[in-house]
């Protein structure tokens, strides 16, 4: 998912490839404040989502600034995606390298019911690979995101200059 200019598109032709390939899926975006709206919208589709915080700069009135309301957001779309595949309605990937946001959705989830084997972690390839096996040796399915095809380096350099912290983020995972 890049840049909210491209999210309608995005839902809009998901939507129609789910009619056809059961397995497809799509990484929604929480710090976008449509994105409930959006989650609600494809909840019947029985939907494969990837859950990420968002690494473009948008406008206060499209997304929320704050960490904390970006944070809200996620873990609230999180447990409702759990729940979900609790009840085989959806597969859930927790896209984030965010440990303790990963650790509060897990309580949370287990509360109402969740397993760890529902609560997929996909963290990119190279960061933060301790916490990725912490987790998967936790009972979750874990995973690495291997950006690939002739655009990876164009995503991965776009998604470093939208945001500057996510630059400095990139750089702590190099250093020992």
């Amino acid at each position: 998912m890049e840049g909210s200019g491209y999210t309608e598109a995005t839902i809009a032709l998901y939507e129609r490839l789910k009619l056809d390939h059961e397995r497809v899926g799509i990484c929604l975006q929480a710090y976008l404040k449509r994105t409930a709206a959006d989650l609600q919208r494809i909840l019947p589709l029985r939907p494969c989502v990837r859950l990420v915080k968002g690494a473009y700069d948008e406008p206060l009135r499209l997304a929320y600034r704050s960490r904390t309301a970006v944070d809200g957001n996620y873990q609230a779309l999180a447990v409702s995606l759990a729940e979900a595949a609790r009840d085989g309605q959806a597969r859930l990937a927790l896209g984030t390298h965010d440990s303790d946001l990963i650790e509060r959705i897990t309580l949370m989830a287990g509360a109402a019911g969740v397993p760890r084997a529902v609560l997929e972690v996909h963290m990119l390839y190279g960061i933060r690979r301790d916490e990725l096996i912490r987790f998967a040796a936790a009972g979750h399915p874990a995973y690495s995101l291997v950006a690939y095809g002739e655009s990876w380096y164009a995503w991965y350099m776009r998604r470093l200059a939208e945001r500057p912290a996510n630059v400095v983020f990139a750089l702590r995972q190099l250093l020992p």
